[in-house]
């Protein structure tokens, strides 16, 4: 990111669906925006005897992907997201402490 606000320009992280649920859920409790909705939940691909890989389907994967990734870039690019002390953790910490105080970042 060329973003100020962040104290890492570049970092690679690795997160499961639950993890973006867990953010999204933050936001909504400590911000004032109006966070966008994630892909939906795969219930139906956990279903056995479907004839297809079902969870493990590339296609889904892929599809999946993409919308995390449109999830993300929205949130990442809300200025008043980008203050949250839940989103630097997403985007930049190894793990996520769930027991983190919320609050904003402050730019310095």
């Amino acid at each position: 990111t060329n973003l100020p606000v962040f104290k890492v320009k570049e970092s690679s992280v690795r997160r499961r669906y639950s993890d973006f649920e867990w953010l999204r859920n933050e936001l909504e409790r400590d911000s004032k925006i109006v966070v966008p909705p994630l892909p939906g939940k795969a219930w139906k691909r956990q279903m056995p005897f479907r004839g297809d890989d079902g969870l493990f389907d590339e296609n889904f994967i892929e599809e999946r992907r993409k919308g995390l990734e449109i999830f993300i870039n929205k949130i990442a690019g809300h200025p008043l997201a980008q203050n949250e002390r839940c989103l630097h953790m997403f985007l930049q910490e190894p793990t996520i402490d769930k027991n983190y105080v919320p609050g904003k970042i402050r730019n310095t």
